[in-house]
């Protein structure tokens, strides 16, 4: 355990139902870890929270959920930021960083709906509910028939427009994150996890990150022990993957990373996907790399994990794809 002489932090954090429990989530390990510390969550409402009736391809991606918070950091109001790692862009500003790679929570996508247990149980044509274009692109491929609508907004908002029975704007089923679901307490709307054949995760889905000023070396120590090491690694090639093909959360990309623990030796495998948002084409790509159990290497290594399935990606023809839904946004 570090030697913290800290004795007061604040966290900044949107003001959704999610994000809060993250950040309380983070505040209670922190507490637990260091009885003397005092943790005060700065609570703020980001841009992204207040615009909600469009997608958000066309107003800048997730990096709109941070951008308030990340001002609170260079400003001193904040020490840290707790991040759901899906929403916080490839590139971060000058003078800040990742200080923590908290464990995963389960990655994948969940299928909800008062009607049907399955998507493959949904009728031709039925209405699914997502803002993400990756799953859109995912599930046009899986089932081109499905008229896929644009859902925004918290967790509450999505799951009240689903059970919405009197209203003109319906839903057959909706797509969400595992992880924010349970996180909730809200397993039970969850019929089923969506196969990762079927739905590959977002970059980061399911992990926690804590954002704070590079040069605070008193906030780097305090925060060293929520590092989980096998999920960092994971998140270094996902997100090294998507930074190399200039993407984000809101472009149809799909990265997901997992360790392979076999009897002699460790791999990482990384799975990358790019699809057009009519389904209609689906580029995917795969590689593997032997870890080799120093950290820093394996780390540096990751990194190259991540830009050799972007490569393979771009080379099938991912830029066109991604130029196109740039060009349309």
């Amino acid at each position: 355990m570090p030697n913290i002489e800290l004795t007061h932090l604040n966290i900044a954090t949107r003001q959704s139902p999610l994000a809060l429990w993250q950040a309380e989530h983070i505040k209670a390990r922190l507490e637990a870890l260091y009885p003397n510390l005092k943790v005060e969550l700065v609570t703020m409402v980001t841009r992204g929270d207040k615009i909600l009736d469009t997608p958000l391809a066309k107003i800048g991606g997730k990096g709109l959920f941070v951008k308030e918070l990340e001002q609170a950091l260079y400003e001193g109001r904040a020490d840290i930021a707790v991040h759901s790692l899906k929403d916080v862009p490839m590139d971060l500003p000058d003078g800040l960083m990742l200080g923590a790679y908290c464990e995963r929570e389960a990655p994948t996508d969940a299928f909800i709906s008062n009607q049907f247990e399955h998507l493959d149980d949904l009728p031709q044509g039925a209405v699914v509910g997502t803002a993400s274009l990756r799953r859109q692109a995912q599930l046009l491929s899986y089932r081109p028939d499905l008229h896929i609508k644009t859902l925004r907004g918290n967790l509450g908002t999505r799951l009240g427009k689903l059970d919405a029975t009197n209203n003109d704007d319906s839903y057959d089923a909706i797509i969400l994150a595992t992880s924010g679901l349970t996180r909730m307490g809200l397993e039970a709307r969850i019929k089923h996890e969506l196969d990762i054949e079927v739905s590959l995760p977002a970059v980061g889905q399911g992990a926690l990150a804590v954002e704070c000023r590079g040069d605070d070396e008193a906030v780097l120590n305090l925060l060293a022990p929520l590092n989980d090491a096998d999920a960092r690694l994971r998140l270094l090639a996902e997100r090294a993957f998507n930074r190399h093909l200039h993407g984000g959360c809101q472009l149809s990309i799909a990265g997901f990373a997992v360790l392979e623990d076999q009897a002699d030796d460790r791999k990482l495998w990384l799975r990358g996907r790019v699809g057009s948002v009519d389904g209609k084409t689906l580029l995917k790509a795969d590689k593997r790399i032997l870890l080799v159990g120093n950290s820093e290497v394996d780390e540096r290594h990751a990194n190259d994990l991540g830009i050799a399935v972007a490569d393979e990606l771009m080379q099938l023809g991912a830029n066109k794809i991604l130029a196109e839904i740039y060009r349309k946004a």
